[in-house]
């Protein structure tokens, strides 16, 4: 075969999947081995986090941050046609390039399939193949509303069909025979978007027999009730089980959450085996990532409407040419740094519109440190900020403001907060002016200013 100046993209999105959902990223009970090959094979950047949410859908915003490049105060905010930005010179054209439109004019065959969430008008400029693509946010996983691919990039709403398999299948089967019937000396990006593990968390029975719920083990931080108000605790994903939550229910979510992810991992081992048998494995870079993380009961939430590890980190995988084998990361990223990352790999230029920052550097070697800082908010209620020991999360409530500090080196499950500590006085007054110098840098409409 010859030799491609560029590598291949391949890329599979989880969504709801917690950043240590995986055995080889720090759930033992956890039956991946497809994901924890990945792990042995490539890099895994263990703390890939989110910026965050305007409301409540955060996968919208947190997959249009990912095909910009942009944060989270000037990416595209009404998320289904209108690409309307934050005012800015470097920005002439209201609609800033996507990373499979980028890719596409570099004259890669660009494929989709699964949920896309972010555009008919952004898919059509973006992918020149695709099937069984799903617009919406979630649906019964059995009766996915899709689409066929539509050349005028349309999709009127009277083709829109049920399909015909569970949605994990469904997705993995379109990248499965666009693997084997991809031909010709062109590359391919290949885009898989899946809708697992979010609700409604009804796994095959094959998978979910791998999790009786009572031998589930749950974290440290599981609580009956969040101890506070965090201005989203009546949001639609925490009122899936009642309050307060019991162990033996959250216990259920768990497990059923596990074996959704666990039926996900299946099919990315076959989309893998279909990559091989083409005969791409090694000109092919594979990434794995999710939109945003999910509570499961930790901090007594169920959803992601929050700004803790387990709703902010996610998981970032990559192997492939160009790719170090069998290493780890714990740099501090945002999830939208691979849009940069991607075309440096690629060799494509990157965009006047990226506010990125690319993990390449990190990749090779060059540096062990990415960012200093990660930002984090979520709706006007709560902002984040931590660095690599400490994280500071602000809320705003009914006219009232609450802190918590973490230190996350010694207190990885966020259960101890530090923030009337006299000790820790000066750390929480240093976050506040880290994250108020963020907020005017970004744009924050909420602008915060420190009180120390």
């Amino acid at each position: 075969m010859p030799t491609r100046r560029r590598p291949n993209i391949l890329i599979t999105q989880a969504d709801d999947q917690r950043f240590d959902a995986a055995r080889a990223l720090g759930t033992p009970q956890l039956v991946t081995p497809h994901l924890d090959r990945m792990t042995r094979e490539g890099i895994a950047c263990t703390r890939a986090c989110i910026m965050g949410s305007t409301h409540g859908a955060v996968c919208a915003p947190s997959r249009a941050m990912l095909h910009t490049g942009m944060g989270l105060w000037r990416v595209p905010t009404a998320l289904s046609g209108d690409w309307g930005i934050h005012p800015d010179d470097r920005v002439p054209d209201s609609r800033p390039p996507l990373l499979p439109q980028l890719f596409r004019e570099a004259g890669y065959r660009t494929f989709a399939t699964g949920k896309w969430h972010i555009g008919k008008e952004a898919f059509a400029r973006s992918f020149s193949d695709g099937g069984k693509i799903f617009f919406g946010g979630m649906a019964d996983h059995e009766r996915t509303p899709v689409f066929d691919f539509d050349p005028a990039g349309l999709y009127p709403q009277e083709r829109q069909y049920i399909g015909e398999k569970f949605s994990t299948d469904l997705f993995a089967d379109q990248a499965v025979r666009f693997l084997e019937s991809h031909s010709g000396n062109e590359p391919f990006y290949l885009y898989v978007g899946f809708t697992a593990p979010h609700d409604p968390r009804t796994p095959p029975p094959r998978f979910a027999s791998l999790y009786p719920p009572g031998s589930i083990e749950l974290p440290p931080n599981v609580l009956p009730e969040h101890p506070f108000d965090n201005g989203e605790l009546r949001v639609r994903d925490e009122l899936l089980c009642p309050f307060p939550r019991t162990r033996e229910r959250i216990a259920r979510e768990v497990a059923d959450y596990y074996g959704m992810i666990s039926h996900m991992d299946d099919a990315i081992g076959r989309i893998h085996a279909a990559l091989a048998a083409a005969g791409h494995a090694d000109d092919t870079i594979v990434v794995h990532l999710a939109d945003h993380g999910l509570a499961v009961g930790q901090h007594g939430l169920l959803g992601k409407q929050n700004l803790y590890d387990h709703s902010t980190r996610v998981p970032l995988l990559l192997r492939g040419p160009g790719i170090p084998v069998g290493q780890r990361t714990d740099a501090l990223c945002y999830l939208h740094d691979l849009f940069p990352t991607l075309l440096d790999l690629a060799n494509l230029p990157t965009p006047p519109t990226n506010e990125a920052r690319s993990l390449a550097p990190l990749i090779r070697g060059e540096t062990s440190i990415h960012r200093e800082t990660v930002f984090s908010a979520y709706k006007h209620e709560q902002r984040a900020v931590r660095d690599e020991r400490f994280k500071l999360i602000e809320y705003f409530v009914a006219g009232s403001r609450r802190t918590q500090l973490f230190d996350i080196a010694t207190d990885p499950w966020e259960t101890r907060d530090l923030s009337a500590d006299p000790a820790h006085g000066s750390t929480v007054a240093r976050l506040r002016r880290t994250m108020s110098r963020w907020q005017d840098e970004s744009h924050d409409p909420l602008k915060l200013r420190p009180t120390a």
